[in-house]
């Protein structure tokens, strides 16, 4: 798993962190505590690197710091893009861009960041005429009526290929959410992409793709727009991610990334 290091932790790799700080100029006490004064370093630093300023150090963070920048990876300026273009605050497209991700659109072998959902997985297999109960029987960890089976991380496209191989690509790539964004597969035609392929393509070829998605998909929806555009994190949350969003306080942490956002701009 990549290490992410934010507001809060505490302990010998915060303490590396901010030696590397301090190396490069940052007025910061080495006392392995991730207060905001470390917070404010590491935005200050992805602001010279040109990364996404959001305070929190992961693996693009960390490898800016070695020096090693990947162009592949988003920008601020591809997020301000964004938000001009969706006519919303950056701090709003932020907020979805922290609660959504784990900081990267791409495992550390370079694939996107994916998550088969299984009940998805049912149902487009009974859109493209496949015996789903059948599938659903045979192979209940990745196509079944319900939720859940999730294995995480780089286990996911195991999972992917395991789909693929009984009910096709097209099945395997609507089933999944991608990138940083978490888009599903299954929008491809209506986010105006060719084909499904076509949009796993564009998943796998870099983070601004997979703004590029984002970006259509909140057009798309012409009240996920308007409630990010308002601030309406229970609208934005209902909206994005579906009604069982209180569940995991999908509004509460939209709002305080937000609010997080807000404060490293100023």
């Amino acid at each position: 798993m990549d290490l992410i290091l934010k507001k809060g932790d505490h302990g010998q790799a915060v303490q590396d962190l901010q030696a590397q700080l301090r190396a490069q100029g940052a007025a910061l006490a080495i006392d392995g505590w991730f207060g905001e004064a470390t917070e404010t370093a590491i935005a200050q630093a992805q602001r010279r690197a040109g990364l996404v300023v959001d305070g929190i150090a992961g693996r693009k963070t960390l490898a800016a710091l070695r020096g090693v920048r990947d162009p592949h990876r988003l920008t601020e300026a591809d997020l301000q893009a964004a938000a001009d273009r969706l006519g919303v605050a950056l701090a709003s497209i932020k907020a979805i861009h922290a609660v959504e991700s784990r900081g990267s659109g791409f495992q550390a072998d370079g694939r996107p960041v994916i998550l088969l959902e299984r009940h998805v997985a049912y149902q487009r297999a009974g859109v493209a005429h496949q015996d789903a109960a059948q599938l659903a029987t045979r192979y209940p960890a990745i196509c079944n009526p319900a939720r859940g089976g999730y294995a995480g991380g780089a286990a996911e496209w195991v999972r992917f290929a395991s789909l693929a191989a009984v009910a096709g690509d097209l099945v395997a790539i609507e089933s999944c959410s991608w990138g940083l964004f978490q888009i599903m597969g299954y929008h491809w035609q209506r986010l105006g992409y060719a084909s499904a392929a076509t949009f796993r393509a564009a998943m796998e070829s870099g983070e601004a793709a997979q703004l590029e998605a984002f970006a259509r998909f909140i057009e798309a929806e012409p009240a996920l727009l308007k409630a990010l555009q308002a601030k309406r994190w229970a609208d934005v949350a209902k909206l994005y991610n579906g009604p069982a969003y209180k569940e995991n306080l999908y509004d509460s942490k939209l709002a305080a990334a937000y609010a997080r956002a807000e404060r490293l701009a100023a």
